[in-house]
């Protein structure tokens, strides 16, 4: 997945994700897996058949090619299976910890999924990851509530919360937003909360927000 050069969605996002991993010495403490590319069936709970037949068709042949979809998200020759993958992680995920193989997984992925909506891309995003991960919780396994909490500089907690509204359970979402761009509440059954942020906060800082 190249979305050409100077694209800030770049390879090096991962590579410098595992060296931290290494240099904080977690690596050593994880378990790594190949995901899976999601299936059409487990796509179609968050996004419209359309939409994903968009995406497939767009999707470049030949290497060096480019097919922008909207202003900042573009596809290269390995963007359809990257992606494919990136949200099958997130399947995977949720069940290797509803089958309590791991208390806890991580998805290492590109490109990233939380800002694509029901019908469009957004922000570097093809395919919804997180809601793709949400949707299977709940329909596969039963889950009732559903909790989405999104780190971000700014906030797009409405895309999720746009894609797994039809899924007709409790999802509640908390997004920490640094842009001052403030997300709307699509409506019920969907909990939206915002936590405003500053640049240079730390971590202590945000846990006393947190507990108010």
């Amino acid at each position: 997945h190249k979305p050409g050069a100077h694209h800030p969605e770049c390879p090096e996002r991962l590579y410098a994700i595992a060296d931290r991993m290494i240099a904080s010495g977690m690596e050593m403490l994880v378990t790594h897996y190949d995901a899976p590319e999601v299936t059409r069936e487990q796509l179609l709970r968050v996004h419209d058949p359309d939409y994903v037949d968009l995406i497939f068709d767009s999707a470049p042949r030949m290497d060096g090619q480019l097919a922008w979809i909207d202003g900042d998200t573009a596809m290269s020759r390995g963007t359809l299976p990257a992606a494919l993958r990136a949200a099958g992680a997130a399947i995977m995920a949720v069940e290797l910890v509803m089958s309590d193989k791991h208390h806890a997984a991580f998805c290492c992925v590109r490109p990233p999924g939380h800002h694509a909506e029901r019908n469009r891309s957004m922000g570097f995003c093809f395919f919804n990851n997180v809601a793709v991960g949400a949707a299977h919780a709940l329909a596969a396994h039963g889950l009732q509530r559903i909790a989405i909490i999104d780190f971000d500089v700014v906030n797009h907690a409405e895309s999720c919360a746009q894609v797994v509204t039809a899924q007709r359970f409790s999802v509640s979402f908390m997004a920490s937003e640094q842009a001052g761009i403030r997300a709307t509440l699509v409506g019920r059954p969907v909990e939206l909360n915002l936590i405003p942020s500053t640049p240079g906060e730390t971590p202590e800082d945000f846990e006393l927000f947190i507990k108010g």
